[in-house]
């Protein structure tokens, strides 16, 4: 436990260097220029198929309705850019997980090798590719696993739920992967893993729950206006950049310290077995 607050607060210190400030804003000019591309073609054309949607339920009209005898009718003119919104979220997170894990995780794993484990060999127990792979894959079984759970996310306190934990499961499988990729062989990695899987699932989880903060700014902005939302997507994108960042960080320093750890437990094992004398073969003497 007191590796994992410390590697926490270490993240945390981390995140305040004008280094990484600087990398978590190259994702990030990625990611915008993707989000507005995407909204500049679509948005109007997901607005139209939204509220078309919601014309032709007729549980919808029932709730306008309400909402109308109640004063609250102005709530159906955000309540389309809300479902966008909602439904576009959790892609943007995934976008933004795989840009950090292939652009600012490599980088973030040599700083804090080069400061805090200098000693540290690197076994290579993972290609670039190897890695990408692992990251694409995980990230199609999120993708999965999002659209299967869609239908529960109506249902409120299943949405403060699913969402964190799919977020967290992918955060886990990428940046602890990633975090090991260089330094660990491919059997010292499935050990740490092994090993720390409950540990690094919870921090996967908390920093998916960090990673669901930015959506509220970004409902914020959809309850105003949508003008002001547009003018929000890049402060809540470089948030979810940063938080992604941080759970980089967190990843890297627990990892290596477990590597670390590991390495040192097994030369301290191997020292024991060598020290231990070999018994002689007793001495046959033959009488004739």
């Amino acid at each position: 436990m007191s590796m994992l607050f410390d590697s926490f607060w270490r993240a945390a210190a981390y995140c305040l260097r004008p280094r990484v400030i600087l990398l978590s804003v190259m994702p990030l000019v990625l990611v915008v220029a993707l989000t507005v591309g995407l909204g500049y073609f679509y948005w109007d054309v997901a607005m139209d198929q939204v509220r078309l949607l919601l014309e032709s339920s007729e549980f919808v009209n029932n709730g306008w309705a309400w909402l109308d005898s109640i004063g609250l009718g102005r709530i159906k003119t955000v309540l389309a850019p809300m479902v966008v919104i909602f439904v576009v979220t959790p892609l943007i997170v995934m976008v933004s997980l795989l840009v950090v894990a292939l652009l600012m995780t490599p980088m973030l794993v040599r700083l804090v090798a080069l400061r805090r484990f200098p000693a540290l060999e690197e076994r290579n127990g993972a290609s670039f590719l190897y890695s990408v792979a692992w990251s694409l894959s995980s990230t199609v079984l999120a993708l999965l696993a999002t659209v299967a759970s869609l239908p529960l996310w109506f249902v409120p306190p299943l949405v403060l739920i699913l969402p964190p934990l799919i977020w967290g499961w992918l955060t886990y499988r990428v940046m602890s992967f990633d975090a090991l990729a260089n330094h660990a062989s491919a059997e010292e990695r499935r050990t740490v893993l092994k090993r720390h899987r409950m540990q690094l699932l919870g921090m996967g989880v908390l920093t998916g729950y960090l990673g669901a903060a930015p959506s509220l700014v970004w409902a914020f902005g959809a309850l105003f206006a949508v003008t002001f939302f547009v003018f929000l997507v890049p402060l809540a994108i470089w948030i979810y950049t940063l938080v992604f960042a941080f759970s980089s960080l967190w990843f890297t320093h627990y990892c290596l310290a477990a590597l670390q750890a590991l390495r040192q437990e097994r030369a301290a094992e191997a020292v024991i077995v060598a020290e231990i004398p070999v018994a002689e073969p007793p001495l046959l003497i033959s009488v004739e």
